[in-house]
């Protein structure tokens, strides 16, 4: 069945995307608030990483499972 292959792919995607946001939001130095409190860049360098990993992850193993080593 190929539905688990393309959830994964498609949630490698997803985290692709949000991955790809917060580096513009690190580039364009756009500033985030929620009510009083300010979300610097630290909190994107951190979402970048994390969202990074999750993406290339996935990725691999849809890969994985597509080729039947899983």
């Amino acid at each position: 069945m190929r539905s688990p292959i393309l959830g994964l792919r498609a949630s490698s995607v997803i985290f692709a995307l949000v991955c790809l946001g917060h580096l513009v939001r690190l580039w364009a130095r756009w500033e985030v608030h929620v009510g009083p409190v300010e979300f610097g860049p630290v909190a994107s360098i951190i979402t970048v990483v994390i969202t990074a990993l999750l993406s290339v992850w996935l990725w691999s193993l849809s890969a994985a499972k597509g080729s039947g080593q899983l």
